[in-house]
């Protein structure tokens, strides 16, 4: 895979992080009504004392009820790992899927996978973790968003089954754009929390339709979505990848005034894009001036 794409994929996991883990929350608010209706005696909730922990995913889906409270405390022996403890996490994550198959938190183990198997660049991996859980949990739009934009940026046209990695990602994207604006704010959350978790998820979610669509030929299509990407993402440090895209799918329709403002945001970012957009920017620029430009 280009390193391009692969640290596009690896910024995907920065939104990831604020995202990561609020349906836990929301797991052992379950359990502890489940608890209080059969009389049965299970660990109180962890506490989240890390904001963005509490503030992370966010599913419209409600958990099965608890298993044993063996179970109970493996999980929140689990959760008590830090994201950025990879390696750890990942082993534990497993070993807990494995031990517990039919758990009620199988949908927060497989969804804090999702980010871990995609901050250590493992794509199948987490391709597999998120199709399982939203097997469990459908509306987890983070997981639908970060699938939906990391596939195609993975993609490679040679594959077997190339057409239906794109037919996945559309569908994950598209899923994740309708229902974010669905979804109710956890009690956990702050009001600006929320909207940035919401504008984060629709961000990777747009930006993945709009790769699709560039892939597919569909560039007009594809600007659209890009643009609304990079135009709803709250993070400071912008995502180059989409620039990158929007620059060429602009440049490609003949926009070539916006391609050069494409090219050239994305070239503020340090990294392996830097030179490919100033140089885009450059092109684009001489397009314009020796070329009819298409009115937008």
């Amino acid at each position: 895979m280009n390193v391009k794409w692969r640290n596009g994929i690896k910024a995907g996991f920065l939104a990831g992080l604020l995202l990561a883990g609020c349906v836990v929350a929301k797991a052992q608010s379950s359990q502890g009504g489940q608890s209080s209706q059969s009389g049965q005696s299970t660990p109180p909730a962890q506490q989240q004392t890390d904001k963005d922990k509490a503030a992370n995913s966010l599913t419209l889906d409600t958990p099965a009820p608890p298993v044993n409270p063996e179970e109970d405390a493996a999980f929140k022996a689990y959760d008590s790992m830090p994201l950025t403890d990879g390696p750890k996490k990942i082993a534990a994550g497993e070993a807990f899927a494995l031990k517990y198959p039919q758990s009620r938190y199988l949908a927060p183990v497989y969804s804090a996978l999702v980010k871990l198997y995609l901050a250590a660049g493992d794509v199948p991996k987490m391709q597999d973790a998120g199709e399982k859980d939203i097997a469990i949990a459908p509306n987890d739009v983070q997981t639908l968003a970060i699938l939906g934009q990391t596939i195609p940026r993975a993609w490679n046209s040679n594959l077997p089954n190339a057409q239906a990695q794109l037919d996945k990602a559309e569908k994950y994207s598209k899923s994740a754009i309708e229902l974010t604006p669905t979804i109710t704010k956890p009690p956990a959350m702050t009001d600006a929390q929320f909207d940035t978790a919401k504008n984060q998820t629709l961000a990777m979610a747009h930006g993945g339709l709009g790769l699709v669509y560039f892939r597919r030929g569909k560039l007009d299509d594809a600007v659209t979505e890009l643009e609304t990407a990079t135009k709803v993402d709250p993070n400071p440090e912008i995502d180059p990848v989409n620039y990158y895209l929007l620059g060429l799918a602009d440049q490609k329709t003949s926009h070539f005034d916006a391609a050069v403002v494409a090219f050239t945001k994305c070239a503020t970012v340090a990294g392996s894009l830097q030179g490919t957009c100033k140089n885009g920017a450059e092109e684009s620029k001489k397009l314009g001036a020796t070329q009819l430009s298409a009115p937008k």
